[in-house]
C-alpha cells in the first residue's frame, strides 16, 4: 500500500510539472497569435508572451501547482534555446569577412555596458536590471540578457523585465531605422553595417536592413553575428569579475556555477560553421526549423521568467533603467554612424 501511495504521489508530481511545461508553451501560443494583431507585431511574439504571462500573474497570482513546470522553462529550456541559437552563428564567415567589422562591434560592446554602468549609477537606477540592458543593447539582446543572467545572479523577475523593456525599444528603434533610411546619407552597405552594429536583436537587424536590399542586409546580419560571436568571451570576464568581487565572502553562498550551456552555445556554432552543410547537407527548410524551435523555447522560458514578476514595485525599478537603455542606444547608433 506504501509504495502505491509513493508511485501515485511521483505519477502526480510528473503530471504537474509536465503541465507546468505545457502551460508555459500555452502562453507562448497565446503570445504568437498576440503577435499577429496589428500594433503587436511589431514587437514581436517574445515581448507579447512576456505581457501575458506578466498579466496573467498581476490578475491570477502564481500557480504555484505547476511551480516546478515552469521553472525547468525558466531555466532548463532557456539553457538549450541559447545552446540551439549557436546554430545562428556562421564562425566561418566571421573570421573570413567580419574581422575588422568585429573590432568595431567590441567597441560598441564595451561603450553600450559602460554607459549603461555609469549612467545607470548617476541616475540612481537599478543595477541589475541595468547591468542586463547594458550587456542586451550592445551584444544580442534577450539571447545575450538570458545567457549573462545567471552569471550574474540577476532574479528571473529582472531578467524578465530586461528581456521586455529591450524587445521593447529594440523594435522603436528599427522602426525608427527604416524610416531615417532615406534621409541619413548612406550608401546601402553602410546602412547595413550601422544598423547590424547598433541594433538589438537579429530580428531588429533584419526589419531594419531588408529594405536596403540584400547587400545590406547580409553585411548587416554579419555585424551583428560579431557581435553574437562576442557574446562568449564577455560572459568569461564577466564570470571573472564576478569571482573577484565576491573574493573573501561566503563562497558557498557566492559560488558562481560554470555556464556549460555556453560550451553547447560554441559547440554547436562550430558544428553549425564547419560540419551542417558541408560533411552533412541540409536544407533552408531544416535550418530555419531549428530558429523557429529555439524561439520557441525562448518563448516558453521567458514566459517562466514573466511569471516571477510583480508589478507592484516595476514602475520605480524599470522606469530609470528603461530612460538609461534609451539614452544609451541613441548614443550607441550615433557611435556606430561614426566608426562605419
Amino acid at each position: 500500500m506504501a509504495s502505491d501511495s509513493v508511485t501515485n504521489k511521483n505519477g502526480n508530481k510528473n503530471a504537474l510539472w509536465i503541465a507546468g511545461i505545457a502551460f508555459t508553451f500555452f502562453i507562448a501560443l497565446l503570445g504568437f497569435l498576440l503577435a499577429k494583431v496589428p500594433g503587436f507585431d511589431h514587437i514581436g511574439q517574445l515581448a507579447s508572451a512576456i505581457i501575458i504571462a506578466v498579466a496573467f500573474r498581476q490578475i491570477f497570482g502564481y500557480p504555484e501547482m505547476l511551480r516546478a513546470g515552469i521553472t525547468f522553462s525558466s531555466k532548463k529550456l532557456l539553457r538549450l534555446a541559447i545552446i540551439l541559437y549557436g546554430l545562428k552563428l556562421n564562425i566561418d564567415v566571421v573570421f573570413k569577412d567580419g574581422l575588422g567589422l568585429l573590432v568595431r562591434d567590441a567597441v560598441i560592446i564595451a561603450f553600450a555596458i559602460g554607459a549603461m554602468v555609469l549612467l545607470a549609477k548617476w541616475m540612481k537606477a537599478d543595477k541589475n536590471i541595468s547591468l542586463l540592458l547594458g550587456v542586451g543593447t550592445g551584444v544580442c539582446g534577450a539571447a545575450a540578457i538570458a545567457a549573462v543572467a545567471p552569471i550574474v545572479k540577476a532574479k528571473d523577475e529582472d531578467t524578465a523585465i530586461g528581456v521586455g523593456i529591450i524587445a521593447l525599444m529594440g523594435t522603436v528603434f528599427a522602426i525608427g531605422y527604416t524610416i531615417l533610411r532615406p534621409i541619413v546619407p548612406l550608401i546601402p552597405t553602410d546602412y547595413g553595417i550601422w544598423s547590424g552594429m547598433s541594433l538589438h536583436e537579429l530580428a531588429h537587424v533584419a526589419i531594419a536592413a531588408a529594405p536596403a536590399g540584400e547587400d545590406a542586409l547580409a553585411i548587416a546580419l554579419l555585424a551583428k553575428l560579431g557581435r553574437v560571436f562576442l557574446l562568449v568571451p564577455l560572459c568569461f570576464i564577466l564570470i571573472y569579475l564576478m569571482k573577484r568581487k565576491s573574493k573573501g565572502q561566503d563562497e558557498e553562498q557566492n559560488k558562481i556555477e560554470f555556464p556549460w550551456f555556453l560550451v553547447g552555445f560554441i559547440l554547436l556554432s562550430i558544428f553549425g560553421s564547419y560540419v551542417l552543410g558541408h560533411s552533412i547537407p541540409v536544407s533552408a527548410g531544416f535550418m530555419e526549423g531549428v530558429s523557429t524551435l529555439t524561439t520557441w523555447l525562448l518563448t516558453a522560458a521567458m514566459v517562466g521568467l514573466g511569471l516571477n514578476v510583480s508589478l507592484k514595485d516595476l514602475r520605480d525599478r524599470a522606469m530609470k533603467p528603461l530612460l538609461a537603455m534609451t539614452i544609451v542606444s541613441i548614443c550607441v547608433s550615433v557611435l556606430a554612424y561614426f566608426i562605419i
